[in-house]
């Protein structure tokens, strides 16, 4: 009644319900009253990655949204007086001459004022975090040398300090580096008020320490006498577009989904489709209340799954526009089976995996689909339609549930049920515990103007046969036709695998359904 479309929630539980399934929760609920009342409703996948099983988008009646980088970047360099570059992070401007002029290097550790009255520990003499720890005429108009350390580690010393500190002391900037004894770490473009530079690589911070020592004179008490090391920081706020893109980020949420507070999983996949949400320019408020780097900023370079479901949205908000009649579940259909799940380099998206550097080739559990394609999203060819009573049927479906408790959360009864859960019409078929066979059917609504001639093929999930009926079909125009897809064991395995069905149209539509099954048993 109020025009609205499309909910975008960037928000959500951190945590499933205590006292109910996850479908029931009263987030849920509000969100399976808003695809009654006609609204589509995407959902971030959550900031809890990459675990298994962490997802807190739960419903199949809202589109999980997962996060992944772009090939965007902000690389920074600081010149060493070697003429070697060292690559780093850093939203922050050159040094003095515009990067050009050699400024002279000190090791924060180097500048620490012998009588002063302070504790010497990390935050003190190495991490730059107290300025009084300094003294002024070593660090002023320098490159000061700042080092990762016990505090970051424990997170009581933070880079706005290392700020004030350089500004307070007059430093001509500074550059923030790993520490062999705690390993590379995650640098996040953050703008600097002074020229600036993170180096969150151990490598290449030694390269720095050996050419500082090299380039310095001690006398016997290892004081510094002489600082001959000089570098500057080069400009960091001009973006680069290399790299292999998109990667699912290393904190976006992974599935698979699940039905209650003890993580049994649930015929349903989550995330539903990826997204950009890596380093995202987003509008802030200049309060900035929780975070004092961005205060005075009206845009910030901001990373979540929070960020990758406004993209979703606006994809959303374009198919509706193009196709005013198409429901919020059509919509979801389109973008799911029109997504891509190859890289720019060709390759299946690679995911960040738990280690620094580490990467694996993504699963539907981290991609869903694949990433979204919003040109093709558009003309997806087919659509699976699913309404408000299909999904009371599938909650009336799941094993053991009270159907009172149904009642209870959405006022409907179970007047019938799903033959079994993964008979909800998704764009996608997830079955959590395949015995022996099951046969499931989708309906595909042709969307199109046009009639069109589909074949389908399959590359079934590890474990498993995979027989579809038809084979093919033509279909007019705003015409359903349903296939049945019978899932057989032919050998038991104790994981998931996954697979997909390809329907090939003549008129250049490809509709791709992610297939996720977990085989138990072959009787």
């Amino acid at each position: 009644m109020d025009g609205v479309d499309i909910l975008t929630l960037s928000v959500g539980p951190d945590e499933p319900p205590e006292d109910t399934i996850t479908f029931l929760s009263v987030f849920d609920v509000f969100m399976l009253f808003a695809r009654r009342a006609g609204v589509f409703v995407a959902q971030a996948a959550g900031n809890h990655g990459p675990d298994f099983s962490t997802v807190v988008s739960y419903s199949p009646w809202a589109v999980g949204v997962a996060a992944c980088s772009t090939d965007r970047s902000y690389p920074g360099s600081l010149l060493l007086g070697n003429g070697l570059k060292v690559g780093g992070v850093g939203l922050s401007g050159p040094s003095f001459g515009d990067g050009e002029f050699l400024c002279k290097l000190v090791l924060a550790k180097d500048a620490v004022r012998v009588n002063g009255a302070f504790p010497r520990t990390p935050a003190y003499v190495e991490e730059c975090q107290f300025p009084e720890a300094l003294d002024p005429i070593i660090v002023r108009g320098r490159i000061v040398i700042c080092v990762f350390s016990a505090g970051f580690y424990n997170g009581t010393s933070n880079i706005n300090a290392i700020i004030d500190t350089a500004r307070t002391l007059g430093f001509m900037g500074f550059a923030f580096v790993a520490n062999p004894a705690y390993g590379d770490f995650i640098a996040e473009p953050i703008p600097f008020a002074v020229s600036g530079i993170i180096i969150p690589k151990v490598a290449d911070a030694q390269i720095i320490s050996q050419y500082y020592e090299q380039n310095i004179q001690r006398d016997e008490r290892g004081f510094v006498i002489q600082y001959c090391a000089r570098a500057a920081i080069r400009e960091g706020r001009v973006a680069s577009f290399v790299g292999q893109a998109p990667i699912v980020s290393r904190f976006s949420s992974r599935g698979p989904d699940f039905v209650d507070i003890n993580r049994n999983p649930a015929d349903v996949l989550k995330p539903d489709i990826l997204a950009p949400g890596h380093q995202i320019w987003a509008a802030w408020s200049p309060l900035s209340a929780l975070e004092p780097i961005l205060t005075g900023y009206h845009f910030a370079l901001l990373s979540g799954t929070s960020m990758a479901t406004p993209h979703t949205v606006g994809i959303a908000a374009l198919i509706k526009q193009y196709n005013p009649s198409w429901t919020p579940s059509m919509i979801a259909s389109a973008i799911s089976t029109t997504a891509t799940k190859y890289d720019n380099y060709g390759e299946v998206i690679l995911a960040e995996g738990s280690y620094l550097n580490s990467y694996y080739p993504s699963t539907h559990f981290d991609s869903g689909a694949g990433l979204v394609n919003p040109a093709r999203a558009i003309d997806p060819g087919l659509v699976l339609p699913a309404e408000f009573e299909d999904h009371i049927n599938f909650l009336c479906s799941l094993p053991g549930i009270d159907w009172s408790v149904i009642n209870a959360a959405t006022g409907e009864r179970c007047n019938r049920s799903l033959s079994h859960p993964a008979n909800l019409n998704l764009p996608s078929v997830t079955i959590s515990t395949l015995r022996n066979s099951l046969t499931v059917k989708r309906s595909l609504k042709n969307g199109g103007s046009r009639p069109e001639t589909y074949t389908c093929s399959v590359i079934s999930p590890n474990g498993t046969m995979v027989n579809l009926s038809p084979t093919w079909f033509r279909i007019a125009p705003q015409e359903i036709q349903d296939i049945e897809i019978q899932f057989r064991v032919i050998q038991a395995g104790g994981e998931f695998s996954f697979g997909e069905i390809v329907l090939t149209g003549s008129l250049n539509h490809i509709v791709r359904l992610p297939l996720s099954v977990l085989p138990i048993s072959t009787s």
